[in-house]
């Protein structure tokens, strides 16, 4: 696969599947035997943790993805991405706040036979937790 294919990938996980809500479309996307390098609390393994990841974001957010970068070498896609929305529910035994946040995020695929294969990401969960109110600002800072 190209490399350009390979972004179309990684962007239709964002697009399509996040931020159009469409898990059926994992089928297509990944691989049966994904291996997810950063699960979440309580996700399990292949395109059933995957779509475990994102039924637990669902749940929990009204959000609404923007990708702000995609690159692409060899099989690893890298997705820089920034997520606006509200916490609507219980996200690990935490109730909903109702509050806003804004968070951004870093994915890493790999793909193998034009799926998703392999993932990582770092997020900016301690900043969006702060933002909700889950957590305290320092002190000093502005709330």
């Amino acid at each position: 696969m190209s490399t350009e294919t390979n972004k179309v990938l990684a962007r239709r996980v964002f697009e399509e599947v996040l931020n159009g809500r469409n898990l059926d479309l994992l089928d297509e996307l990944a691989a049966p035997d994904y291996i997810e390098h950063s699960p979440l609390p309580g996700q399990g393994t292949g395109i059933d943790g995957i779509r475990d990841r994102y039924t637990m974001l669902f749940k929990a957010f009204d959000f609404v993805f923007s990708v702000d970068d995609v690159i692409a070498e060899d099989d690893k896609v890298v997705l820089r991405w920034t997520q606006t929305g509200t916490h609507v529910g219980p996200l690990f035994g935490m109730p909903a706040t109702n509050r806003s946040s804004r968070t951004t995020g870093i994915e890493i695929w790999r793909v193998e036979n034009g799926k998703l294969a392999e993932h990582w990401d770092v997020v900016d969960v301690f900043g969006q937790f702060m933002q909700l109110g889950l957590i305290p600002q320092p002190t000093g800072s502005p709330s």
